[in-house]
C-alpha cells in the first residue's frame, strides 16, 4: 500500500514550483512561436506557477543571450499591425498593454519609416474604394473608421480628402 502515498507525492510535486530549467524551457517555447515582451513572458511564467525571482533571472538570461529583445518584438509588432491596418494610436495603445514604455514605444513607431498619412489613405482606398467621398455624412463615416482604426485627426482628413494616397 506505499503506492498510493508514493502516488499523492507526485502529485504535489509540480505544485511546489517551477525549476529554472523548466522556466527556461517555457520562455523558448513561447519564443519560438512569435516575439514576445518580457512583460508577456513575465506574466505568462508567473501564471503558470513559475516563482518570481527565478522568472526575472531567467528572463535577464534571455534578454542578455539576445533570445528576447523587446526592441525586436516592437519592430515586427508595428509592422504585423501596420499591414492590418491599424494606425499609430492603435499600435501604442497595444504595445504600451504589452509591458512597453512610452520611450520604447515611440522610437519602434518612429524606427518603422511608414508614413501614417499615406496609410490611412491606403486602408480608406481598401474599404470605401478609389471614388472619394463628396457627401459630409459619408466623409465623417470615413474618418470614424480610420479613427477607430487609430489614424490621427489630420491623416484621416487627408485621406478623406486626397485622391491617390501617395500624394501629398
Amino acid at each position: 500500500m506505499p503506492e498510493p502515498v508514493r502516488v499523492a507525492e507526485e502529485a504535489e510535486a509540480p505544485s511546489a514550483g517551477l525549476t529554472v530549467e523548466a522556466l527556461r524551457g517555457r520562455a523558448l517555447a513561447l519564443l519560438t512561436r512569435r516575439e514576445h515582451s518580457r512583460v508577456e513572458i513575465e506574466r505568462k511564467l508567473l501564471d503558470q506557477g513559475g516563482a518570481a525571482p527565478l522568472v526575472a533571472q531567467v528572463l535577464d538570461e534571455l534578454v542578455e543571450r539576445r533570445l528576447q529583445s523587446d526592441e525586436r518584438f516592437a519592430e515586427v509588432f508595428v509592422r504585423s499591425r501596420a499591414l492590418k491596418g491599424q494606425g499609430p494610436r492603435t499600435i501604442a495603445a497595444d504595445l504600451r498593454g504589452r509591458g512597453l514604455d512610452a520611450e520604447q514605444v515611440s522610437a519602434a513607431l518612429a524606427a518603422s519609416g511608414h508614413d501614417w498619412t499615406r496609410r490611412a489613405g491606403e486602408v480608406r482606398q481598401a474599404r470605401f474604394g478609389r471614388e472619394l467621398p463628396t457627401e459630409p455624412r459619408e466623409r465623417a463615416r470615413q474618418m470614424r473608421f480610420l479613427q477607430y482604426r487609430g489614424f490621427s485627426g489630420s491623416d484621416c482628413a487627408r485621406a478623406v480628402n486626397c485622391e491617390d494616397p501617395g500624394e501629398d
